[in-house]
């Protein structure tokens, strides 16, 4: 049976519409965000309605079809034209994640060379590319789990980090797909969530997901990682990824770098669990990834009541960067890297693979859905 079938569907699109669960209500309500317009797919992304790496670049695809729709042009050139403009505020929505301008990219490539075809037919090849990707998503989280489940022993205790499941995906997860894998083959576990500040991922989606599935989870304060595994009660320490760079640096929620220092110490193998799209071969090293900084208010404030004193700044970027050193593998949809990762990533992209069949979206429901507007 798939563990995750009591998880609400991250989206759906239909009939022209995109509908993103707006995981801020989480864990408390379960409602939909429908969008109409790229716009609103934009501020839905930047507020964190729909998160992850993968999630964000499905609901960015979308977005791209969103935005053809509401072109209103002449002929297919003058669709094409417009539509790399009004792309662009999609593609930069988030900044750290790889998958988003990738797939927007994907996207507009799908439309290359098709200045001769009508508007409504390129905008139904748009259609059919995104729901493409974001099948091709379910997939590749299915061939992680697969390719990952080895590495969880029978009893495992294990640490996450953020959210890196059904939720932040278009499938079952990426660092989560391992675990529901794992869980699948008949291993038992426990899971500890990091609470993951300041907006609670960890605690409000991650400690969400895994009690759906029915699997143990113990959600601590991110401060208290370190000591966990000083009492020797972490067997693995498994995360997702926003983007990961040529030598293997790895950007992920803040808070991962700390979690990857003290397993290093503690003898705690660290593995991190990222499609291929989160790759970034354009970057040698971590050091040009861009680090997106969020708003003071997400630490100075808790649900609208001030924390920290008027007229006290706050620090909040929302992911760090894990040097490829303190990372032990990484587990992918094509298989699991060893390092030196500069070799073993280039290797793994330079494959004569066909991408991944498209699999059936999966049918998750969760409770009883709400609409908004």
């Amino acid at each position: 049976m798939d563990a995750t079938t009591n998880i609400p569907r991250t989206m759906r699109f239909e009939d022209g519409r995109l509908f993103l669960l707006d995981q801020t209500r989480l864990p408390g309500e379960t409602a939909y965000i429908p969008c109409e317009t790229p716009e609103e797919a934009i501020d839905a992304i930047k507020r964190l309605a729909v998160r992850g790496a993968p999630a964000i670049g499905c609901a960015g695809a979308y977005a791209v079809v969103l935005a053809a729709n509401r072109i209103p042009a002449p002929d297919g050139a003058a669709l094409i034209s417009a539509l790399k403009a009004a792309a662009e505020p999609i593609a930069s929505a988030r900044p750290t994640a790889a998958n988003l301008r990738w797939a927007v990219e994907r996207m507009l490539k799908a439309a290359e060379g098709k200045e001769g075809f009508s508007p409504g037919e390129i905008r139904a090849i748009l259609t059919a590319e995104a729901t493409k990707i974001h099948a091709e998503d379910a997939e590749m989280c299915a061939a992680i789990g697969r390719n990952g489940a080895r590495l969880i022993k029978d009893g495992a205790r294990v640490l996450t980090h953020c959210n890196a499941g059904a939720l932040a995906t278009g499938g079952t997860g990426t660092a989560l797909a391992v675990i529901y894998e794992a869980a699948g083959n008949g291993k038992r576990m426990e899971v500890y969530a990091d609470e993951t500040r300041p907006l609670l991922q960890g605690a409000r989606i991650t400690a969400y997901e895994l009690n759906a599935a029915g699997i143990p989870v113990t959600v601590l304060c991110d401060g208290a990682a370190a000591s966990l595994m000083a009492a020797s009660c972490v067997d693995i320490v498994l995360v997702g990824a926003d983007r990961i760079a040529a030598n293997g640096d790895v950007a992920n929620k803040i808070g991962t770098l700390q979690l990857a220092i003290a397993a290093r110490y503690y003898g705690v193998p660290f593995y991190v669990a990222a499609p291929t799209s989160t790759f970034d071969l354009s970057l040698p090293d971590g050091s040009g990834i861009r680090i997106e900084h969020r708003p003071q208010e997400e630490i100075a404030t808790i649900d609208g009541h001030r924390i920290v004193p008027a007229g006290v700044m706050t620090y909040n970027p929302a992911f760090d960067v894990t040097p490829a050193g303190l990372i032990s593998a990484i587990i992918t949809e094509r298989g699991v890297l060893d390092p030196p990762y500069r070799q073993s990533i280039a290797d793994m992209m330079l494959r004569k693979q066909p991408p991944p069949p498209p699999a059936a979206l999966p049918k998750r429901h969760g409770k009883t859905e709400k609409i908004e507007g």
